[in-house]
């Protein structure tokens, strides 16, 4: 495993960004269950037509994450191009 020095962070050679994204990754995740958990609870609750308040809430609660996940992903799909191009061309012979 390759040793991270705090020059490459200064100098911008190694993203801290793809740490923060999966941080980010787990609040939103966090946010869809307790959010669809609410919605269910309120439809439920509800004395006149909440059903459809439930079931939104179940698909926030099941697809939420996922959908988070998939944002994520893409997000970090950047920076693992940038990392794999960088190493490309840190294996080539120097002309």
């Amino acid at each position: 495993m390759e040793r991270m020095e705090p020059k490459d962070f200064l100098t911008f050679k190694k993203m801290i960004t793809p740490a923060i994204i999966q941080i980010l990754f787990w609040i939103g995740a966090g946010f869809c269950v307790i959010g669809g958990l609410i919605a269910i609870v309120s439809g439920a609750s509800s004395s006149y037509g909440g059903g459809s308040q439930v079931l939104t809430g179940l698909i926030v609660l099941l697809f939420g994450p996922i959908a988070v996940r998939v944002y994520c992903e893409i997000l970090i799909l950047g920076f693992r191009i940038n990392d794999t191009v960088t190493e490309i061309r840190n294996s080539m012979p120097k002309q």
